[in-house]
């Protein structure tokens, strides 16, 4: 006969929160799994009355969605969180701002909404922000010109499993140019397929198809996520939930 845990079972989850934070500065390095130890110690300093796992090894109810690579900084990563009581989302939203590191902000908090859907499914797609000193806009234009010219742009990535080819430009729904401050800046919409392309991916695919190398390493920001439409547009992943928001008793935190 297996064993039973010991003690009362884990409190059920009552209220789930949908977050959206950003890395910024020199967070931007840190690992996924770095960032993940400091929310979930955020999290206890907040003192969220957290919902966990049943089991030997209880854990906090906390599911990732897309990160950002390392290296990388981002306006729009989302966490979804499972709490024991219910609580009033900007309350916590501003408790756990205060209890992380400056270089990540905690942006929004919503409750998720019974028959809205699933965060995951409301995200399929990154929009980015390259700015590239040392570019001239003159050479950067023809070259993404160029590459959403091609049908395909085979990159070799590295995965897991070593060295992969993958096509660079199927994953790219859309791409323009611009200029601030006399820096050129790529913005681009990426779907996020499997293997994922990233924007170090692109910059591979304008090597091989305009020889454009990059004098120092571009800076490289998700300023958005969520599911990209027939017309282009990638709708906020919190939108239905902020719609559907009810009126409830909250805790205080």
């Amino acid at each position: 006969m297996a064993r039973q845990p010991d003690g009362p079972p884990p409190p059920p989850t009552v209220q789930k929160l949908r977050i959206r934070y950003a890395k910024r500065g020199r967070l931007r390095f840190a690992s996924h799994r770095d960032l993940a130890r400091a929310l979930e110690r955020a999290l206890r300093r907040a003192q969220v009355p957290m919902a966990f796992s049943a089991g030997f090894s209880p854990h906090p109810k906390i599911s990732y969605l897309g990160a950002a690579p390392t290296g990388s900084a981002s306006e729009a990563e989302y966490v979804e969180i499972g709490l024991a009581v219910a609580c009033d989302p900007e309350a916590v939203r501003a408790a756990l701002d205060a209890a992380l590191p400056e270089d990540i902000a905690v942006l929004e908090a919503v409750e998720a909404q019974e028959g809205t859907g699933s965060l995951a499914d409301r995200i399929d797609t990154s929009v980015w922000r390259l700015e590239m000193p040392g570019v001239p806009l003159a050479e950067l234009q023809p070259a993404v010109e160029k590459f959403l010219a091609s049908e395909i742009v085979t990159v070799a990535k590295r995965t897991k499993n070593g060295l992969k080819d993958v096509d660079a430009r199927a994953a790219v729904a859309g791409a323009e140019v611009g200029e601030e401050a006399g820096c050129a800046i790529l913005h681009m919409v990426v779907r996020q397929v499997t293997p994922a392309v990233r924007p170090d991916d692109v910059l591979a695919a304008l090597a091989a198809v305009a020889d454009l190398r990059p004098p120092s390493p571009p800076r490289a920001v998700r300023v958005a996520q969520g599911r990209l439409d027939d017309t282009g547009t990638v709708a906020d992943p919190l939108g239905p939930d902020r719609a559907a928001r009810p009126l409830r008793e909250h805790a205080a935190i």
